[in-house]
C-alpha cells in the first residue's frame, strides 16, 4: 500500500532554518530510525532543519516498517526499476518541505542508510539543481552506467561503509566509488573496519563534519563594492 510521504522533524536549534537536511531510511524501518542522528547532529548544525519520511509503501519483510521499492532480492533489475519509480514521490517531497521551510534547492543535503543510500545517490544525482551535499551509509550507487548522462551536477558526496557489512557487502562500496569516478564525480569515503551493516560513532562524526562544510553559509562577494 502506498500512502503520502511525510514523518518527524526537527526544527533548527538556532530557530531560522537556513539548509534541510532530509534522511532517508533503509528497508523495513522508518522515519523514526533515523531522526535521532539530527538530534546529535544540532549542535554542530544549529541552522538546519532535520526530516526524516517515512518510505511510501507498507514493507512486506516487516509489517511495521517501510520501503522506498520492494525487494525479492531474486530480480537483478528490480533496484534500477525500483528507484526510477519511487524518484518522483521522494522529489514532490523535497520540494515541498523546501518550500514549507522556505529554502532554495541548493540548501537540501541527503543523508540515506542502506536502501535509502540507494534512493540519495540516484535522485540527487538528477534533481534540476543539485543538492548541497550526499552522504550515504550502508548503500549502493544504481543505474552508475546513467549517470554521464542524466546527472545534473557534481554535489559533494561521502559514501561510508563497514567492512564487515553482511547486508550489502563492501564492494557495494567500491563499485559505487568506480561508477562515480566514471561519470567524473568526486567522493569522498571512509570503510569502517569491523562494523556490520550499521553506523558507528566515527560514521556519525565524519557524516556531521562532512555536513557541515557542505552547508557553510556563502560567504558575499565584496567584489566591485565602492571603497571611501
Amino acid at each position: 500500500m502506498t500512502t503520502a510521504i511525510d514523518g518527524p522533524r526537527l526544527a533548527p536549534a538556532s530557530g531560522a532554518a537556513k539548509s534541510l537536511v532530509v534522511f532517508l531510511h533503509g528497508y523495513g524501518a522508518d522515519g523514526n530510525d533515523l531522526i535521532a542522528i539530527g538530534r546529535e547532529w544540532r549542535k554542530l548544525l544549529p541552522d538546519a532543519a532535520f526530516v526524516a519520511p517515512h518510505a511510501p509503501e507498507r514493507c512486506m519483510a516487516s509489517p511495521s516498517g517501510r520501503q522506498w521499492f520492494p525487494l525479492t532480492f531474486r530480480d537483478p533489475d528490480e533496484r534500477r526499476r525500483g528507484v526510477i519509480a519511487a524518484t518522483p514521490g521522494l522529489n514532490a517531497f523535497l520540494d515541498a518541505e523546501l518550500a514549507r521551510t522556505g529554502l532554495g534547492p541548493d540548501r537540501l543535503a541527503l543523508v540515506g542508510f542502506s536502501q535509502g543510500t540507494m534512493m540519495a545517490l540516484h535522485a540527487g544525482l538528477r534533481r534540476p539543481t543539485p543538492p548541497a551535499a550526499i552522504l550515504g551509509y550502508s548503500g549502493m550507487l544504481v543505474q552508475p552506467e546513467a549517470l554521464k548522462t542524466e546527472a545534473t551536477g557534481k554535489p559533494p558526496i561521502l559514501l561510508v561503509h563497514g567492512d564487515r557489512d553482511e547486508v550489502i557487502p563492501v564492494d557495494a562500496l567500491f563499485a559505487a566509488m568506480d561508477g562515480l569516478a566514471a561519470a567524473e564525480i568526486p567522493v569522498e569515503w571512509h570503510l569502517a573496519p569491523g562494523l556490520g551493516h550499521g553506523i558507528d560513532g566515527e560514521g556519525l562524526r565524519q557524516g556531521a563534519a562532512f555536513l557541515a562544510s557542505a552547508l557553510k553559509p556563502r560567504r558575499t562577494s565584496l567584489r566591485g563594492a565602492s571603497q571611501a
